[in-house]
């Protein structure tokens, strides 16, 4: 089924007995996109990645990788790499053991990649396992599925127990596999992972997908910060197309806008600016909005 989407899912949920874990989910990923899956803990990130996996079994709903049923597992986890956030490997196996074992049971592992990626990641493959630290497991687990060449990605906080350099390294990587024309699933909480790599997210909140946007769209539907110096005194701005806030500072007005920022600008045009500084909202704030404080 070439022409499949790399991700299907049609009105997924999952109840485990009174408690909604995933709620009616609908959503497509297309092949060669790196989709960003956001929400805090409990809010179905996990429960949608087993659902996928065929780990779990749905309550209701259908979803596919590549264009196979995923409750086809022996079939639809061909092509497919999945790293989660808490690794466990086999204790008394070495790194290497350990990354030769995950590729046999993938099936398809390209061993100059793997070599070049334990380099990239610093692990030393010659130690056991049950001496390796949290982020060395991690380690063994992303070097084992970006060796794969899988067609689709579904990992899960996959940097949980990372340093800075190796987060970036990670962000190398899934840059790499999806300029090859690889699908990435990625789950997580650190926003600045996303935002870096993700051309689109999807906001979960208690189980129900509330928002599926680009970034860029998601920072026009919230409001961004413009801080205007003005000599003299500063305009009434508040009916303005775009304002939705204004505060007085020493220097002008502190503006909170939506949309282009074309209609202040014109409205601007009648004073004194002596300085100008905007700040688009962050991906983070954006989060925010969608949980406040009931997360």
């Amino acid at each position: 089924m070439d022409d499949a989407p790399a991700i299907r899912i049609e009105g997924l949920s999952k109840h485990f007995g009174d408690v909604v874990a995933l709620d009616d989910l609908t959503l497509t990923i297309d092949h060669g996109e790196v989709f960003g899956l956001l929400g805090p803990n409990g809010a179905g990130k996990s429960t949608l990645l087993r659902l996928l996996l065929g780990f779990l079994r749905p309550t209701a709903g259908h979803a596919w990788l590549n264009g196979v049923d995923v409750a086809d597992v022996h079939e639809a986890h061909r092509g497919v790499a999945y790293v989660p956030g808490d690794v466990s490997l086999w204790p008394k196996l070495t790194g290497a053991e350990c990354l030769d074992l995950l590729g046999n049971l993938h099936g398809a592992v390209d061993a100059p990649t793997r070599d070049a990626l334990i380099e990239r990641f610093a692990l030393d493959p010659s130690k056991r396992a049950r001496t390796y630290s949290k982020g060395n497991r991690q380690k063994v687990a992303l070097i084992a599925a970006f060796a794969t060449r899988a067609d689709v990605l579904l990992l899960d906080e996959p940097t949980s127990g990372l340093d800075p350099l190796m987060e970036q390294e990670f962000r190398h990587c899934v840059e790499q596999v999806r300029d090859q024309g690889h699908t990435v699933l990625l789950s997580s909480h650190i926003l600045a992972e996303v935002e870096q790599l993700c051309a689109r997210v999807g906001i979960l909140r208690q189980g129900r997908l509330v928002e599926v946007s680009g970034i860029d769209r998601l920072r026009d539907l919230h409001a961004g910060e413009l801080e205007v110096d003005i000599d003299g005194p500063p305009p009434d701005l508040s009916s303005v197309a775009g304002v939705e806030g204004v505060e007085r500072t020493p220097t002008g007005l502190r503006l909170q806008i939506t949309g282009p920022p074309g209609p202040v600008l014109a409205a601007l045009a009648e004073v004194d600016v002596t300085g100008l500084r905007s700040r688009e909202a962050s991906l983070e704030e954006i989060f925010l909005t969608y949980y406040g404080d009931s997360s």
